[in-house]
């Protein structure tokens, strides 16, 4: 993120997109639209790019391909990856989905992958532990925008929600690896300003960039976690640079905001892509004082 900037184009080929591309819903249709996107992000300007996994699954063994394709594609161009899968299970099917997403055997090995710790944060051992081994990085569900999200992560109130053990659960993980590479690095009393640029551990959090204010109601420091924070819902969701510096506070160094349809929706021109990019980056650099 220091290197490339703070955002992620999120590659969601939905349906609605690949007509609106003229594209056919078919894994021709479903690699062109990849590839393009990828194209775009690749001229500069985007940290990573996020491919959402479910939008290749419903292809079969042949969408999957794709996503193998694009994957190792990205790692040519030097562009990271996020595989949004949202994995989550328990002991050997944990470890199963571990070494899919993050081993370097896999074909589908990814910088990183979204996954989800509701049935219990420490399920998730057998794919942090593999991505501290492998040098890749996982991204844990805490506070997510969609409305159903509350009913599990705001269980127990400011003093002890889901979401805020997720938190630090993750911090407590990131501080464990951290401390293992450098006894010296950053240590647990650095006030969270400076925490959120030190260098990040394995374990990062996906926060919406349009609840990120909740984190504040229920007493979670965001900027303490060490790790980086994915943001899905900048653009289209109608997440904006200001308003995301706002309710991530102290924690906006650590932010990778996400946009997908805002920026594929202008597509399919690799031009118009990079045009989208270029906006974002300004939205999302742009200093408060230099806002309207």
């Amino acid at each position: 993120m220091d290197a490339s900037g703070p955002l992620c184009l999120g590659i969601d080929p939905h349906p609605q997109l690949l007509r609106d591309w003229d594209l056919p819903d078919t894994p021709v249709g479903l690699e062109r639209f990849s590839m393009t996107a990828l194209e775009a992000a690749s001229a500069g300007g985007v940290a990573a790019v996020k491919p959402q996994v479910a939008l290749y699954e419903r292809h079969g063994s042949a969408g999957i391909v794709v996503l193998e394709r694009l994957l190792r594609r990205s790692r040519q161009a030097g562009v990271l990856t996020i595989a949004d899968a949202k994995r989550g299970d328990i002991g050997s099917t944990m470890a199963g989905y571990a070494e899919a997403w993050l081993s370097d055997r896999s074909p589908l090995a990814s910088d990183a992958v979204t996954l989800s710790p509701f049935l219990g944060y420490g399920s998730l051992a057998p794919a942090i532990e593999l991505a501290e081994e492998t040098g890749r990085g996982v991204f844990v569900l805490a506070l997510t925008s969609n409305p159903e999200g509350a009913s599990v992560q705001h269980v127990g109130g400011a003093e002890a929600s889901v979401a805020r053990a997720i938190t630090e659960a993750a911090a407590a993980d990131n501080a464990r690896a951290l401390t293992s590479l450098t006894p010296s690095s950053t240590p647990s009393s650095t006030p969270p300003s400076d925490a959120a640029r030190a260098p990040f551990g394995p374990v990062g959090l996906v926060v919406g960039a349009t609840v990120a204010e909740q984190a504040q109601v229920l007493g979670i420091e965001l900027g303490g976690v060490r790790g980086a924070l994915l943001a899905p819902g900048f653009g289209a969701q109608g997440a904006s640079g200001q308003g995301m510096r706002s309710g991530f506070a102290s924690a906006w160094p650590a932010v990778l905001a996400t946009s997908s349809r805002a920026m594929l929706g202008r597509g399919p021109s690799v031009a118009g892509l990079r045009e989208a990019i270029a906006e974002a980056l300004e939205d999302l650099q742009a200093s408060p004082a230099g806002r309207a």
